[in-house]
């Protein structure tokens, strides 16, 4: 026969189970909550769409196509303002180029194009390197590191014909950015490019330039773009003027329409950092415009 101790002893284990069962449940949920807020914290967090596009404005941005994603872009120059109302203020005059960008991967991209000054071929390797993020270990600036070529494929009668290999110009880059805001992106350009062929002696080989952009987002479809190139002191510095652009980003569904003023009459670096001649605030202005189309031709995953 059971006793009448004994059986208070199992009431009150059983009281004692039923009251601490909540507490323990509460527990185990606040730990589950704090583990899941730690491993958020430890998360690292990539940052996106520093520039809304691949190019700022005449240069390379830091961004690259998605892997499997095929980016057609037309860049159109109209002729100086100053140019007078004879020309329509330039718009009877034109230049332009055609390009395609391919993502290999989400940080591998390469590029061709061909352009009317010049009748001017050209492609590109461009490696994201870096990416800005935050979390554990943050990174303050993303890295692009980017290697042109450029073939010109001008006739040169009268004058004696031209080797192929002298034809070719060759630019390297360091694309630094940083976005600071959601509505502020910043970007740094050391540039080098080199040229096989020069007219003169006194000109150079090897022309190295700094280059700066900035992209402030006005609206949620609207965004205020700049770009400049400074020529490093040296005979071409002396001789030509530094690339200058001012713009605007318009977002319109699949693709981005960019619009802008800029003293450079070529769109890419062969031209607009070594050869520019405009004086931006003389009236040398090209009016123009980017377009950019992109195609999901593989599955990104």
């Amino acid at each position: 026969m059971i006793s009448i101790s004994t059986l208070w002893r199992v009431a009150g284990g059983l009281a004692a189970v039923l009251l601490l069962t909540p507490f323990n449940t509460k527990a185990q949920d606040l730990l589950n909550q704090l583990e899941s807020e730690t491993t958020d914290s430890l998360r690292r967090e990539y940052v996106s769409a520093t520039f809304k596009g691949t190019r700022v404005i005449n240069g390379h941005s830091i961004e690259t196509p998605g892997k499997g994603s095929l980016v057609f872009l037309i860049s159109h120059r109209f002729g100086t303002l100053n140019s007078g109302a004879y020309e329509f203020f330039g718009l009877d005059q034109a230049t332009i180029r055609l390009g395609l960008e391919y993502g290999l991967t989400d940080n591998l991209a390469v590029g061709v194009g061909r352009s009317s000054l010049e009748k001017t071929y050209d492609g590109f390797v461009k490696y994201k390197a870096i990416r800005q993020s935050s979390g554990p270990r943050p990174m303050p600036i993303s890295v692009t590191l980017l290697a042109t070529s450029a073939v010109s494929t001008l006739k040169f009668e009268p004058q004696p014909e031209r080797s192929t290999t002298s034809r070719f110009t060759y630019t390297y880059q360091a694309l630094l950015a940083r976005k600071f805001s959601p509505n502020l992106s910043v970007q740094l350009m050391p540039t080098l490019v080199h040229r096989n062929y020069v007219a003169l002696r006194r000109d150079q080989n090897d022309v190295y330039a700094i280059g700066a952009a900035a992209r402030q987002k006005l609206t949620k479809r609207l965004a205020l773009t700049a770009e400049y190139y400074y020529l490093l002191p040296g005979n071409t510095a002396d001789d030509y003027r530094n690339s200058l652009a001012l713009g605007f980003d318009i977002e319109t569904g699949g693709h981005v329409f960019q619009l802008h003023f800029t003293n450079s009459q070529g769109m890419i670096e062969k031209f607009f950092v070594p050869q520019t001649t405009g004086n931006f605030f003389d009236g040398d202005i090209y009016f123009g415009f980017n377009i950019s189309r992109a195609f999901q031709l593989k599955d990104s995953k």
